[in-house]
């Protein structure tokens, strides 16, 4: 008979032993669910290693320059100009300031430029310093040197040029120094700053003695981004006295842009006149003020 010892050590295994699972009879296919789509995670295509983005909009481009419609926009009588300009330039030293014409052209932006000089009848700029090219120690130079220009010479003024020495603002060239000129290669200095001698200015020549006296007297001009610019008086002029350089000027503008019109479409389409430190004031081509109590003779002088 098995003592209670043996009996208590049975019923422990039992206990410890792990329950038999029960038996699940397998379930048949046609009553399982639907096995959920899985997630596919997709990815810009690759192409050298990088992403591939989005190609950008590209911004139109024009032709020609821009022009607007003037329909809307407020115009002024010269003197009007004149006045509000005046009112803004109020604390700057007179010899400061001077008034400015700018002429939008409508053009295209690949195509030949207006470039020309003129004297006008009042003149504005008194601080013309000219240099000639020309042999040196020959009767040219001499001469230029007689006419009042601040340097003379062919490799000595090439030198200056290149070092920066530019003592100067206009530049003209004897047509026996045009070759030495060529091989000095100094385009890249004097070109931008609009003083590289050229027949079709007239810069090379050879007649020193009329070029002279007539870059003394005359400015240039050249047509930028569509716009020629140029100073047409100073703070101390009268009305009068920068109504007819302006008339003066536009005259010569039609004419060059006549004269090109075998070439490019070009016409005038606006006139504005500004102050060195003012705003711009779109001119609508008549000359009297608007407001009665103004008269042209209270806008002329130094304020």
């Amino acid at each position: 008979m098995a003592t209670t010892n043996q009996l208590l050590a049975s019923l422990a295994r039992q206990s410890l032993a792990p329950a038999a699972r029960p038996s699940i009879a397998p379930i048949p296919r046609f009553l399982l669910p639907l096995a959920a789509p899985t997630c596919q995670s997709r990815f810009a295509s690759q192409r050298s290693g990088g992403m591939v983005k989005k190609a950008e909009k590209k911004r139109k481009t024009y032709k020609s320059f821009r022009s607007y419609d003037l329909s809307d926009q407020e115009q002024f009588s010269l003197c009007d100009a004149i006045r509000y300009s005046r009112a803004i330039e109020v604390g700057y030293p007179p010899t400061d300031v001077k008034y400015d014409i700018a002429i939008k052209l409508k053009t295209l932006k690949n195509g030949p430029v207006v470039r020309n000089r003129i004297r006008l009848p009042h003149g504005v700029k008194s601080d013309i310093r000219i240099a000639v090219v020309a042999p040196e120690n020959s009767n040219i130079a001499a001469e230029a040197r007689t006419l009042g220009a601040v340097v003379v010479g062919e490799e000595s003024l090439f030198e200056q040029i290149r070092s920066g020495n530019i003592q100067f603002n206009r530049l003209i060239c004897h047509s026996e120094s045009e070759v030495a000129l060529k091989k000095a290669q100094l385009g890249k200095i004097l070109g931008p700053k609009g003083m590289m001698p050229n027949a079709k200015m007239k810069t090379i020549t050879n007649n020193i003695k009329n070029t002279m006296r007539e870059l003394i007297g005359a400015d240039e001009y050249r047509e930028r981004a569509g716009v020629v610019r140029m100073a047409v008086g100073q703070l101390g002029f009268t009305p009068q006295m920068i109504a007819d350089n302006v008339k003066a000027l536009m005259k010569q503008v039609k004419a060059d842009v006549g004269a090109l019109e075998d070439q490019i479409d070009k016409k005038i389409e606006e006139v504005v006149l500004s102050t060195t430190h003012g705003a711009g004031f779109s001119l609508n081509g008549s000359f009297a003020p608007t407001d009665e109590k103004i008269t042209p003779e209270m806008l002329q002088g130094p304020m």
